[in-house]
């Protein structure tokens, strides 16, 4: 009994010894047969694959989201390539922009441009297109300079923010590319007060009134609008007190001071009905009382809109003045948040514009009619015909059947009246027989003493030629010498 005993007592001891060899044993049993019975998720239809291009595509993510975005690329065009009729494709062809885009850099956000552009064009109608555009914006977003800068990628940021909302309204990425492209046209807008404002500083008013006018009508939500309007008006008023120190007709004098007034009491009147809230506007009612013009008062809805915009800028910090000072990027936090930004620019003014409305008044005149004694005088010329600098060969006796030598019917008279508002043609010339007379066919030629007939001798004719065509260097004289061109 005893020695049962014994022997019942190591057997125990033997299995109690082994037992987690067994376990161990079992439980790697059990992780191999998990591993090999493990569906794979698919994240775009929540369905378990094994299939070969999921596989792919599972691969590429797992490498982009450890950064290896070289490999994720092989991959994924291994698929594109492989499986061209797979669900995985469209989703393939935009993760290869997204890894050039991740990868950051400016090649590498130059090639995601591409991909995204080349997904847009293959697949225009999924909703993976309006993310696609506003990524493209972004890129230029992230690579937009100060306001002094290089604006290339500031404007191409505001091209593109522009093509999404319009190609795809119903996005609701929408909202996100409005707020964007608020931030890039206060700085483009930036930019053109720098320049506006140097113009004025430089007394050329033309083209400082061109430059602000043309911020005014294009970025109304710009963050220094009243200071726009209100240096454009001290333009106007520029001009008018020049005008006055010119000695020329009272009459006219007073006609372009006049002008020039109304002018800037329309941009003073612009500043209390659009802006009525910003700091200008009591310098604006001010300038109306001495330019003894109506003071406009504002909407309520004007008010409450300015106030928006207003409260919707966020002041920049001191340390962040001087971090953005110092970086290359610029400060978008004076940018509104409110409004809806601009999607189309209006046509813009030039300085010769200004110039030429200036003269149109001078003249007393409509800016769009001709008339008076500046009216335009055009020459038909037509083919082998001279220059103008050159006289056309004239006939000295009018034809028989158009006494006075009256141009055919359906033609402009060259000698109408200054108030016909017609432009004053060179008739063709007509020989005896009423043929037109069609101009030499060589008009290249140096005509150097021929008489007014035409005739020449031709011996003069050759040597004129020879002059002239000659290719023979000629010889240099003094410092010309020493100089090789």
């Amino acid at each position: 009994m005893i020695l049962r005993g014994k022997v019942n007592r190591s057997m125990l001891h033997r299995i109690a010894h082994r037992l987690p060899v067994l376990a161990l044993l079992g439980l790697a049993l059990a992780l191999s047969v998990a591993c090999t019975n493990k569906k794979v998720n698919n994240p775009l239809s929540n369905v378990g694959s094994k299939q070969p291009d999921k596989v792919l595509f599972d691969r590429a993510m797992d490498a982009m989201k450890h950064n290896r975005f070289d490999v994720a690329r092989m991959t994924l065009q291994t698929l594109i390539n492989t499986y061209p009729d797979s669900e995985f494709v469209a989703r393939a062809k935009l993760a290869i922009g997204d890894s050039w885009y991740a990868e950051g850099g400016s090649a590498s956000l130059a090639q995601a441009e591409i991909e995204y552009k080349d997904f847009i064009t293959f697949f225009p109608n999924m909703p993976e297109a309006a993310e696609a555009q506003l990524k493209i914006a972004n890129i230029h977003y992230q690579e937009m300079e100060k306001p002094d800068r290089d604006y290339t990628h500031a404007m191409r940021a505001e091209e593109e923010y522009r093509s999404l909302i319009l190609q795809f309204p119903d996005s609701k990425l929408v909202p996100e590319a409005k707020q964007r492209l608020r931030e890039v046209q206060e700085i483009l807008a930036e930019r053109e007060y720098e320049i506006g404002h140097f113009y004025y500083l430089r007394q050329s008013f033309p083209a400082a009134i061109a430059r602000l006018k043309s911020l005014s009508d294009k970025y109304p939500l710009y963050s220094r609008a009243d200071e726009v309007l209100f240096l454009l008006g001290q333009s106007y008023e520029s001009e008018a007190n020049l005008v006055r120190a010119r000695q020329m007709d009272e009459t006219v004098k007073s006609r372009l001071i006049e002008q020039f007034n109304s002018k800037a009491a329309e941009a003073y009147s612009k500043i209390l009905t659009r802006y009525p809230m910003m700091d200008r506007a009591a310098d604006a009612t001010a300038r109306l009382e001495a330019l003894k013009k109506t003071v406009p008062k504002a909407t309520p809805a004007a008010v409450a809109q300015n106030k928006a915009e207003i409260d919707s800028r966020t002041a920049e910090s001191m340390v962040s003045h001087v971090m953005t000072g110092l970086g290359k990027h610029p400060s978008v936090a004076m940018a509104s948040k409110v409004g809806e930004p601009p999607l189309v620019d209006p046509t813009p003014m030039s300085a010769t514009q200004v110039t030429k409305d200036a003269t149109d008044a001078l003249l007393g005149r409509s800016p769009s009619v001709g008339g008076g004694d500046n009216s335009v005088a055009v020459e038909t010329v037509s083919n082998g015909a001279p220059p103008a600098s050159e006289e056309v060969p004239r006939s000295a006796t009018p034809p028989a059947d158009n006494p006075g030598g009256a141009p055919p019917a359906g033609e402009l008279q060259p000698n109408a009246p200054a108030d016909s508002n017609e432009l004053k043609v060179d008739a063709p010339a007509t020989d005896a027989t009423g043929a037109t007379v069609q101009p030499p066919s060589q008009i290249n030629e140096i005509q150097n003493g021929a008489p007014a007939d035409g005739n020449s001798t031709s011996s003069s004719s050759n040597a004129t030629q020879a002059d002239t065509s000659s290719s023979k260097p000629k010889k240099k004289k003094g410092l010309h010498k020493i100089i090789p061109f």
